[in-house]
């Protein structure tokens, strides 16, 4: 069994994290830090401290209506993708121990390919 880096749980809710295949499992959120557990191998699991989390990605559609996924954006290890039954809630409670200045929505489609033409035309 895997020993859990928080003392205090605010919020456990079911969750689905996009780690090459989708686990599903259950997201913990605590005051030290972001967990996800696997509901089928207990060895599959994320344990992500605060201090580690850089940045939390949001994509949110239909002007804030509909969320469909979020990620962790962390300092060492990259980032890790989730999406949950109740994305505002977990939002809520990442939002009492991250900056919300940490806290920032992803970039839109469109806002991808507007990027992705305006740098063809500036390498030539």
């Amino acid at each position: 069994m895997v020993q859990s880096i928080n003392t205090k749980v605010d919020l456990v809710i079911d969750a689905t994290a996009f780690t090459g295949l989708t686990d599903y499992g259950q997201i913990m959120i605590g005051d030290n830090g972001f967990e996800f557990y696997n509901t089928r191998d207990k060895r599959k699991y994320i344990q992500i401290p605060w201090e580690e989390v850089d940045y939390v990605l949001a994509s949110v559609m239909f002007k804030g209506k509909w969320i469909p996924r979020y990620a962790i954006q962390t300092k060492r290890n990259g980032t890790y993708t989730f999406s949950s039954k109740e994305p505002k809630k977990v939002l809520r409670a990442i939002r009492k121990y991250v900056d919300e200045n940490r806290m920032v929505q992803s970039l839109s489609f469109f806002d991808v390919v507007k990027r992705g033409i305006r740098g063809i035309f500036k390498r030539k």
